[in-house]
């Protein structure tokens, strides 16, 4: 038995009726209760996988046990997803798992941009905010003011949750336009799509490892 299934063994049979891991596993489900760490700094309760940003609880609905895990292992070990009182496919499940992800990181660009708007009284960072709030995008102009700000005021953010609007033929022009010094400043936000397009209008990408 390889360390690996026997540190699952160790973390669900004790909590589960059954003493095998597939009949043991049939009883747990995912409860919908989620946790943004803020960082990488946890581990799955089940399998031991460090470096967890993200948490999701598990729960047994005999012995009302809860474990914090992994999205990963509730999709290895076909742990319950329920929706209206319905499991979930394998592919549903995964698919419900990655947009309750993308909402924690929807959630943590808010609270960046948020943290952002207290620290300077500015109209275009309090407009940014309520944009991002009804949009869930940023504008190439409110981006380029956002991560330069974000980065003077050196609050923690991730570049690659935040989306940047450019659909529109004003954006598209307004990103045509900019410098492409400010374009750099959230050329990490940017789909490989996008990055692209910013290409196609003139502007090189960054030196690696220069890129917000």
């Amino acid at each position: 038995m390889s360390g690996y299934t026997q540190r699952v063994r160790d973390s669900i049979l004790p909590l589960s009726v059954a003493g095998t891991l597939p009949a043991a596993f049939a009883e747990w489900a995912f409860t919908e209760n989620t946790v943004d760490l803020e960082a990488p700094v946890e581990t799955c309760k089940l399998c031991s996988q460090q470096d967890l940003r993200y948490h999701f609880e598990i729960a047994n609905r005999y012995t009302e046990a809860t474990l914090w895990v992994g999205s990963h292992c509730i999709l290895q070990f076909d742990v319950a997803v329920l929706e209206d009182g319905r499991r979930l496919s394998q592919e549903g499940a995964k698919r419900r798992l990655t947009k309750l992800t993308q909402q924690m990181q929807l959630q943590s660009c808010i609270k960046a941009l948020e943290r952002l708007a207290a620290a300077e009284n500015n109209p275009i960072l309090t407009g940014a905010l309520e944009y991002y709030r009804r949009n869930k995008k940023l504008t190439p102009k409110y981006a380029a003011v956002v991560f330069w700000k974000l980065q003077s005021f050196r609050i923690d953010h991730h570049p690659s949750f935040f989306q940047v609007e450019l659909r529109r033929a004003q954006h598209i022009e307004d990103l045509r336009q900019m410098p492409t010094g400010r374009v750099h400043q959230f050329w990490g936000s940017l789909s490989t799509a996008q990055r692209r397009r910013a290409e196609e209008l003139g502007h090189r990408p960054p030196a690696r490892g220069n890129s917000t």
